[in-house]
């Protein structure tokens, strides 16, 4: 088994300005010392029915459910969870340890 992975894609409401978001999920993360890595994009013309309206995925790595648990429960994401799911207007959620095929 590898890291501890946790993939979240999103559909911002109308209005959000994405990039203040990212730039707030940027600087907790960088708080955040059990999170091993972080990671964004956004959707780059899938059709529409293939993404279901989503258009922004973050991932984060976390190298153990020790750190992925600091993570949940530390100051700096428990203050922003608030502002991020008022950006939001749907999100899927997965956290699962990662298989490596090839590294």
């Amino acid at each position: 088994m590898g890291d501890l992975k946790q993939i979240l894609v999103v559909k911002f409401k109308e209005g959000v300005i994405v990039e203040e978001i990212v730039k707030g999920i940027e600087k907790m993360v960088s708080d955040i010392e059990a999170v091993k890595s972080f990671e964004w994009g956004h959707d780059i013309g899938s059709k529409e029915m293939l993404t279901q309206g989503y258009t922004h995925v973050f991932t984060m790595t976390f190298r153990n459910s020790d750190d992925h648990a600091a993570y949940m429960g530390h100051p700096s994401h428990v203050a922003f969870a608030t502002t991020f799911r008022e950006a939001v207007e749907k999100r899927m959620l997965f956290s699962f340890p990662s298989v490596v095929v090839k590294g």
